[in-house]
């Protein structure tokens, strides 16, 4: 067993094939199968805290949130490099991408749906990937991690709503005004609550981090291609936008406004 071999260099090594044959094309590749690793360890780690919190093992189920927030901002601080790339030197060799686009990500979806923002219309978009589309299929069905965190919850003996615990897992969660006052009573006696009450700031942390990572992305983007159509059809910019709207847990941002209200 050698390093190379280990890590199946030969294969990570041998997976950039240029289009075009623009210099900057590599960078573009890179980036983007870079990124693609990184969400694989995100999903690798979400899941199984998503298995810890339904086991009751919530102490072990924060320490791979904490590890998400690592990789996170590693994922957003690379957006830095690819921002490198100026609109001359991308439309170089945009032509040569045809309708790859990044919205096209199943990974991307997969966390997303992990996270909790369901969509059973994106679905489709995978069906020439089997495995791809498994996977998604599996996530849509089962429950989030705020899921888990809030059946953990109502476990513990908090009185999380019925309508919450026996929700449709396949649709995004939605606010829940009853929700958002368990929640304020946490925050309200942290000390009495520590250990729950971190939790939820953890959680707090982990949407914070995704939304910077979209933020980066916009502005990536917005300084490369304008305002132009994305690769794969979509709006660009202005989907990447509407994105910046989404929340995974709005419980945990309601709180703040109650506090000290």
């Amino acid at each position: 067993m050698s390093y190379g071999s280990y890590l199946a260099l030969d294969t990570l090594l041998d997976a950039q094939h240029p289009m075009s044959e623009h210099h900057d094309e590599m960078l573009f590749i890179v980036q983007h199968q870079t990124c693609e690793l990184w969400l694989k360890l995100v999903l690798h780690e979400t899941r199984s805290a998503m298995e810890l919190l339904a086991a009751d093992e919530m102490r072990i189920a924060l320490k791979r949130i904490a590890r998400v927030k690592h990789i996170q901002r590693t994922l957003t601080d690379q957006w830095s490099v690819l921002a490198t790339l100026t609109p001359t030197e991308y439309q170089e060799f945009r032509p040569y991408l045809g309708h790859a686009s990044g919205f096209q990500s199943w990974q991307y979806r997969a966390v997303e749906f992990a996270l909790g923002n369901k969509h059973a219309g994106m679905l489709p978009v995978h069906t020439t990937d089997p495995e791809a589309h498994a996977v998604l299929s599996e996530l849509l069905e089962a429950p989030s991690l705020y899921d888990e965190f809030l059946r953990y919850l109502s476990r513990r003996g908090y009185p999380i709503p019925t309508r919450v615990l026996e929700r449709d897992v396949t649709t995004a969660h939605e606010l829940n005004a009853e929700l958002v006052a368990v929640l304020t009573d946490i925050y309200r006696d942290a000390e009495q609550h520590w250990d729950v009450y971190e939790a939820c700031e953890e959680l707090v942390d982990l949407e914070d981090n995704f939304q910077l990572w979209r933020f980066r992305h916009l502005k990536t983007v917005q300084r490369t291609i304008g305002m132009k159509t994305g690769t794969g059809g979509s709006s660009g910019v202005g989907f990447l936008q509407r994105a910046l709207d989404l929340t995974f847990f709005p419980e945990l941002f309601a709180v703040r406004t109650e506090i000290g209200a």
